[in-house]
């Protein structure tokens, strides 16, 4: 071989040689592949999923007929230094796509809680309408939401003008950085029965239509959280500081008592010895109303007045003054109460059989017992 063609092959070899020390092998794309994973993890781009999230907010609004409209947040901080934003914007991507998949795995959880619910109050209870979303806010901190809303009927237990609440979540677990919170409408309040307020826990957080305990302060035992809802404030729990001065002293005040008992026995005594005077076969005169219908109060039995009678017995008198049946919301006007306070004396005599309560149209009616 001359000398030209040595050159030539030991050209050929040098370009092959460069060639293979170019050329990466298996392990070295391996490596390659291991330190992009490890960047984009460094970078914050490993996938979350709601269980992750920074604080979760459970809103149950309490409507008039029992049913609850649910709202869960799930809420991630996009301000800290380990790639939360880049997490975020995966997950809400993932959302937008498949939110089918995370619409199941909630109704998957929360038909779990509706179940020991429905085992707790021996109530049939349904999971409705769910749904998810996810939105952001910058103020006061830049954070991501992701809201799954339903509805859950006989949430409550509803009876005339009471609201019992809370015993479907009897024992809910609350995580750090979980809250709970409760909401009714603004004609209910938290109900007072002997000054003692119907509500446990004590709530970490209170407003005029609203409570709310966090997982970091309170732990519910398994008959816990439990609140009880009365419409109309009249006997609820807040009292009104009174601008009319100090009050009356209670010498006066069982003094005017004793005095007006004594005229009204006194009276009493009066009228029955006028009627023992009439005679057998006498009859009294019966009152008439202006549209011809007799009075019925007029025939009403003798009885002690009534303000020496008690809030029971005034409802069963009236009930016997008008043939054993009357609405509730006559009670009211008859009696001059509030609705409240109405309410709470017809449950009191219906828990004691006492008196039937049924309705007809929207409006409660009171039986005796005896009546059909």
């Amino acid at each position: 071989m001359d000398v030209r063609g040595l050159r030539a092959l030991v050209c050929v070899l040098v370009v092959v040689a460069c060639t293979i020390a170019f050329v990466p092998g298996p392990a070295a794309v391996a490596a390659d592949h291991g330190a992009q994973r490890a960047a984009l993890q460094e970078d914050g781009n490993e996938s979350i999923g709601l269980e992750d999230a920074d604080q979760i907010h459970v809103d149950v609004f309490i409507a008039e007929n029992g049913t609850a409209l649910m709202t869960v947040d799930y809420q991630f901080h996009l301000d800290d230094e380990n790639g939360s934003a880049a997490q975020w914007e995966s997950l809400r991507s993932d959302i937008r796509s498949n939110p089918d998949e995370y619409v199941t795995g909630e109704r998957t959880k929360w038909s779990e809680t509706l179940t020991q619910g429905e085992n707790r109050t021996d109530r049939d209870m349904t999971l409705s309408n769910l749904s998810i979303t996810t939105e952001e806010n910058s103020a006061p901190r830049p954070i991501g939401h992701a809201k799954v809303t339903f509805q859950w009927s006989s949430f409550a237990h509803v009876e005339l003008n009471r609201i019992d609440a809370g015993s479907a979540l009897s024992g809910f677990t609350l995580d750090d950085g979980t809250t709970l919170q409760l909401r009714w409408p603004e004609e209910y309040t938290i109900y007072e029965n002997d000054g003692e307020r119907q509500i446990d826990p004590s709530p970490d957080g209170e407003a005029d239509d609203s409570v709310t305990w966090k997982g970091s302060e309170t732990t519910f035992t398994d008959d816990q959280p439990r609140i009880e809802l009365i419409k109309d404030g009249d006997t609820g729990a807040k009292s009104t500081p009174s601008n009319e001065g100090p009050a009356m002293p209670w010498a006066i005040v069982l003094l005017t008592l004793s005095l007006l008992a004594v005229v009204g026995i006194a009276g009493w005594l009066v009228g029955r010895k006028r009627n023992g005077a009439v005679g057998a076969g006498a009859k009294p005169e019966t009152a008439r109303r202006t549209d011809g219908s007799a009075d019925t109060m007029s025939n009403a039995p003798d009885g002690p007045p009534p303000e020496l009678l008690s809030n029971e017995e005034r409802v069963l008198r009236l009930l016997e003054n008008r043939g054993g049946r009357i609405k509730q919301q006559e009670v009211v006007s008859e009696l001059d109460w509030t609705e409240a306070k109405t309410s709470q004396v017809v449950g009191d005599l219906r828990e004691d059989d006492e008196i039937d309560v049924f309705r007809i149209g929207r409006e409660n009616v009171l039986a005796l017992p005896d009546e059909e």
